[in-house]
């Protein structure tokens, strides 16, 4: 445990927000943060504050940074990032959604070979490409690895990666899990790429029988069975297994490291190789073959440590006057040895007693009741949603059992319910939204809101936001848009086009507008599209029909009596004006001689000037008229008269 917990929102270093605990292990306390700077989720691993003065375990949480930082590939955990806080260190990582292979083990296996092959290489590809720069992971259990929702792994934890020999430190006690260790790390010898092999051959072997092959008490009653003794064969605890890939576990935990696999290549090729079968139906599974069958029995569990290290068994004198006496001596030798063995374990047997019964105590109170007795505990850490958090969930062994002075008692520690971070859904469609909200383990709840920006049936917030971790069975809120506000639609005909305007977009609608001839005054609004009192969204468009002065064909009535074209003016809707001219033919006289404008069209109501001629006797005479010619160089002014005529009256000037 760490000397204490960093309460949700502390700013780490500046830049790191802590949002929730993820976990926590035997070096360091893990976080789910928010990197301010760059906006996204990590995992911020904070080293117990226990450790931060001691310079081995602050150097080992250094090399799993630089370690890890030069490992970028899509099945390692990256690092971003790392430094010193608040008297402790810290490192910055990928922040992963998924559970650990081991969460994965406990809860389904024996996996299906074909899953437990998949999952394996995804493993071996992450050591490859750190062997092939020189780092062993040295520490390879399906614990460090982290695997999403579609089955894809990553590897992490390279506290221990190096690329030294050994695996002992200074005092000389072994670093790695005893129950994943080679026996090279075992024994403190040199280690090559091959352990890292070993380790993941024991991964394989527990996804396909639910089973670590070596346990025990402690951590060195582990290592020597992984140094003396075979494993049980997988076929054993799991039938189905295929032999061909039982042959490859085994062959991957071989105990000298040159009947291993050469390197991580030639593992993952063998296991590509059974998967094709597999997949393709050429391997049986779940049958024994003869030839396992004909296999001789596993050597049996050595359950004395003292065998492991007896002496080799001697070569049989040259001397033949001894006959074949020898094996009595060797007999002897062995009673000899066995019973010193029993007489010091009679000797040096510690002291038992009870385990206290601590389920459903606070941690901490559990941990001084166990302590107390005699005992040292481990604690580790699970969800569970009945359990108040820092409460024991379990215990192992259970209370009432009788147990040597100085063993483990472990506890599992509750976090409270499982959490989940919060899909973002913002914008999708409702029904997807709710769909994705419980494929995640949440309740769902909507209620609907009108959005002028979202359309109908999206989701426009949810609550809480994306990206929070959420208890999984939560409720999530989702507010979902019903579509624009509803408006009342205002009269607006018979006003003006600015007033019209103004009052249709003061209800929070569009306005636009054609405009039609009209004997109404121009800009005064004709019709709406849309029904007064209508209830429609907000922003609807409404167009408009406005007036504008009409124009009307202009009659030609040149040659026309003046009455004639002064009515054929008014016909057209426009307005006749008249003015006289002297002629000197005598044909002009009363008639329009010239009209402006002369045709074409114009505006309704304008003014037509009718230019009408009168006969003038002392112009040049015409050849026709009976009137004494007068000088033809004489003229007269034209006289102007406009004729607004009765209905149906003819104008005159």
């Amino acid at each position: 445990m760490s000397v204490r917990d960093v309460a949700m929102g502390t700013l780490v270093d500046g830049r790191y927000r802590i949002k929730t605990r993820i976990g926590s292990g035997g070096m360091a306390d893990v976080y789910c943060a928010t990197d301010e700077q760059l906006g996204r989720d990590v995992a911020l691993k904070l080293l117990h504050r226990r450790f931060a003065e001691d310079e081995e375990f602050v150097e080992r949480f250094r090399r799993e940074a630089s370690s890890a930082a030069s490992l970028q590939h899509p099945h390692v955990v990256g690092v971003f990032d790392r430094g010193e806080w608040d008297g402790t260190s810290y490192i910055a990582m990928e922040h992963l959604e998924g559970h650990t292979l081991k969460q994965i083990i406990l809860d389904e296996a024996p996996l299906d070979p074909v899953r437990a092959i998949d999952l394996a290489v995804q493993i071996l590809r992450a050591a490859r490409f750190a062997h092939r720069r020189g780092v062993i992971h040295r520490d390879l259990k399906p614990h460090n690895v982290i695997v999403d929702g579609e089955d894809r792994a990553k590897v992490t934890d390279f506290g221990i990666a190096r690329a030294g020999a050994s695996d002992m430190t200074q005092t000389g006690s072994i670093m790695g899990t005893a129950q994943y260790l080679s026996p090279e790390q075992a024994q403190g010898h040199a280690v090559d790429e091959r352990s890292d092999l070993y380790s993941i051959g024991v991964v394989l072997y527990e996804m396909l029988t639910a089973r670590i092959p070596f346990d025990g008490e402690s951590a060195v009653t582990i290592a020597l069975k992984q140094v003396s003794e075979p494993p049980v064969p997988p076929r054993r605890l799991n039938p189905a297994i295929p032999p061909p890939l039982e042959a490859i576990v085994l062959q991957a935990m071989e105990k000298d490291p040159a009947r291993r696999f050469a390197d991580a290549d030639e593992f993952i090729a063998a296991l590509e190789r059974v998967r094709a079968q597999l997949t393709a139906g050429a391997i049986p599974m779940g049958q024994p073959t003869a030839a396992f069958n004909a296999l001789p029995p596993a050597a049996p569990v050595v359950a004395d440590v003292y065998a492991a290290s007896m002496p080799p068994e001697p070569l049989p004198p040259d001397d033949d006057r001894h006959g074949h006496r020898w094996w009595a001596w060797l007999l002897l030798a062995i009673l000899v040895i066995a019973g010193l063995g029993l007489a010091a374990y009679a000797i040096t047997r510690p002291d038992k007693a009870l385990v206290p019964d601590v389920v459903g105590r606070q941690v901490s109170a559990a941990q001084d009741a166990i302590s107390n007795q005699g005992f040292r505990v481990h604690v580790s850490r699970a969800h569970s949603p009945r359990v108040p958090v820092d409460h024991v969930i379990s215990q192992n062994p259970p209370g009432g059992a009788k147990l040597e002075k100085g063993s483990v008692v472990t506890l599992v520690s509750s976090t409270g319910p499982a959490t989940k971070a919060v899909p973002p859904v913002e914008g999708q469609g409702r029904h997807e939204a709710e769909k994705l909200l419980t494929d995640a383990g949440f309740k769902v709840k909507q209620r609907t809101e009108s959005s002028d920006s979202v359309g109908k049936d999206h989701v426009i917030s949810v609550s809480p936001s994306p990206g929070t971790l959420a208890e999984i069975g939560s409720t999530v809120q989702l507010v979902v848009s019903s579509g624009p506000a509803q408006v009342s639609v205002p009269r607006v005909v018979g006003a003006t086009l600015d007033s019209a305007t103004a009052t249709l977009q003061g209800a929070g609608l569009s306005v636009t507008s054609t405009q039609k001839a009209s004997d109404q005054p121009t800009g005064t609004v004709l019709s709406q599209s849309v029904a007064p009192d209508s209830k429609v969204a907000k922003g609807t468009v409404v167009a408009l029909v406005v007036a504008k002065q009409a124009d009307v064909k202009v009659p030609n009535v040149i040659g026309m009596d003046e009455g004639a074209a002064v009515n054929a003016i008014v016909a057209a809707g426009l307005t006749p004006q008249t003015v006289t001219a002297d002629v000197q033919k005598l044909g002009q006289n009363g008639k329009v001689v010239t009209q402006k404008p002369g045709g074409g069209r114009a505006k309704k109501g304008s003014t037509v000037v009718l230019t009408v001629g009168r006969f003038n006797p002392q112009l040049n005479p015409d050849p026709g008229a009976t009137t004494t010619p007068t000088n033809p160089s004489t003229t007269t002014t034209p006289t102007t008269t406009t004729t607004t005529p009765a209905s149906g009256g003819t104008g005159s000037g």
